[in-house]
């Protein structure tokens, strides 16, 4: 019997019926809507959901991209090129060879600062994790700058906030509703993402909206300086205005390239004030009325298993382009420390001995954007829910000589085993033919926890020790073995505490 006959190709969803393709022993269909999209009348409005049809509709090709400008994480030939408002659309990919099958499903939430980025990328290409690890796997597509990722709600005219962050929701909703017609079961879903995407999966943990949407969680570098409280974002969303030249009634019709050139610039006004953007999410609104880490510190977060870390040289690759909003830059760090109060500044330096060398310039450039404030939410978060936290220190050859070492998003590689993508043929160029131990390793390790059924209390794995605010065990992942050690960063986590 052929591969194809094996994996059954049309789903039967609650709206319809979707013919996908077999790649490879996989089932896979693209460009599914997973809500209306939001064009004309429905831009800058929250996501309702999609309409049924009747016969058979093909998803074997992807839809567009979001509205955003060129970035190398995309710049594969493979990669999707169109580009349009019209993008809520997810990707599913299935082993399920029997129908009713009941597998664990994989929901990844890409990244890019709410500004790039698209589940379609190949660099998140979920058919290997799939296929290795028995489970189906949905890649999000979501709005993003100045139509998803920027912050309008309180300028009324039925503009919604948080319009990436209601998006995800709409996409968890139609996988409890649908996954089943692909072969998942709509409960055990993960929920995981980095970056910005992270950043979404704490949002999800502390939005009331999202509860009972998935059962465990991975956050990879979540950027939390990027969740502004609702009056920072009313400010800089009258200032839009200003620079748009035009009020809120007309926004719904003005040219893509005029919103997004006053939105653009005012990232550039937010960067020179602080390290939270004029892209993120909202926080002091109904659907997400806390910050993250206020919320898991008053246990008001959906206490679900989660795994949280980030990479040991996370600004490193910020450092090249020097952008404003990171400070890896003597002027950018001084800059940040002026903004603080005299006792801040002194304790702030003295865990940087050896500022302003760029060793010290990128450690303050990461800890500032991930690695205090995910200590913070670590911390509070351990308290209510089993807590694993990493730090990723693998870097090859090639990170190694461009002086880049484990820089953000280097490990989505080896998590995916997307080595033939673009990015992944420049991190790992023989990845392709030789997977390194340490993909293996934390493929295995992400599949684990997404898969196995551990009772409350239970021991995850015994090499992976639960967090708490005592000890603070932290999973240190190297390129031959990965190492349990006690609070690794402790000098400089200590020099943040507070802050965040």
């Amino acid at each position: 019997m052929s591969v194809v006959a094996e994996v059954p190709t049309v789903a039967h969803t609650t709206l319809g019926r979707l013919r996908g393709s077999t790649e490879g022993g996989v089932a896979v269909w693209r460009g599914i809507e997973y809500a209306r999209q939001p064009v004309g009348e429905r831009r800058f409005t929250a996501p309702l959901p999609p309409r049924p049809w009747t016969g058979v509709r093909d998803a074997v090709e992807h839809g567009p991209l979001p509205p955003q400008g060129r970035s190398f994480v995309g710049g594969g030939r493979d990669d999707p090129k169109i580009r349009d408002e019209a993008c809520l659309t997810l990707t599913v990919w299935s082993p399920a060879s029997l129908p009713g099958a009941a597998l664990p499903v994989m929901v990844w939430i890409p990244g890019g600062a709410f500004v790039y980025g698209a589940g379609q990328l190949q660099l998140y290409n979920g058919s290997r994790l799939a296929a290795n690890g028995n489970v189906v796997v949905v890649n999000v597509t979501y709005r993003l700058g100045v139509f998803g990722g920027f912050e309008l709600g309180d300028l009324g005219h039925g503009l919604d906030d948080n319009l990436c962050l209601r998006d995800q929701i709409a996409a968890l909703r139609w996988v409890r509703d649908n996954i089943a017609a692909f072969g998942g079961d709509p409960d055990h879903v993960t929920v995981f993402g980095e970056s910005a995407g992270a950043t979404s999966v704490l949002a999800l943990l502390a939005s009331p909206a999202a509860r009972g949407l998935f059962s465990r969680a991975i956050a990879q570098s979540p950027a939390l300086p990027l969740i502004a409280d609702r009056e920072i974002r009313a400010r800089r969303s009258e200032r839009f205005l200003q620079l748009v030249g035009t009020g809120p009634a007309s926004l719904k019709t003005l040219p893509q390239r005029q919103l997004r050139r006053a939105a653009g610039q005012l990232q550039l006004e937010s960067a020179a004030e602080s390290p939270t953007l004029a892209y993120g999410l909202t926080h002091g609104v109904d659907l997400l009325p806390q910050h993250p880490i206020d919320a898991a510190r008053a246990g008001a977060v959906a206490p679900v298993p989660l795994i949280i870390g980030t990479n040991s040289h996370e600004a490193s690759m910020f450092a090249w382009g020097k952008p404003p909003m990171l400070p890896t830059t003597t002027a950018g760090v001084e800059a940040y420390l002026r903004r603080q109060p005299a006792e801040v500044r002194d304790r702030l330096l003295a865990a940087y001995p050896e500022f302003p060398r760029r060793r010290a310039l990128i450690a303050f450039g990461s800890d500032v954007m991930f690695g205090a404030p995910t200590w913070a939410f670590a911390d509070a978060y351990s308290a209510h829910a089993p807590t694993y936290v990493y730090r990723f220190d693998h870097t090859t050859w090639t990170l190694r000589a461009l002086g880049l070492g484990a820089t953000h998003g280097s490990e989505i590689v080896h998590i995916q085993h997307s080595y033939a993508s673009y990015l992944g043929r420049k991190i790992h160029p023989l990845g392709r033919r030789v997977q390194p131990a340490v993909g293996r390793r934390m493929q295995s390790t992400w599949l684990d926890f997404a898969t196995r059924g551990w009772a409350p209390g239970q021991v995850w794995r015994e090499d992976w020790p639960r967090y708490d605010a005592e000890q603070r065990r932290t999973r240190v992942i190297r390129s031959a073995r990965d190492v349990s050690v006690d609070d690794p960063d402790e000098v400089r986590r200590k020099a943040w505490d507070g802050m965040y």
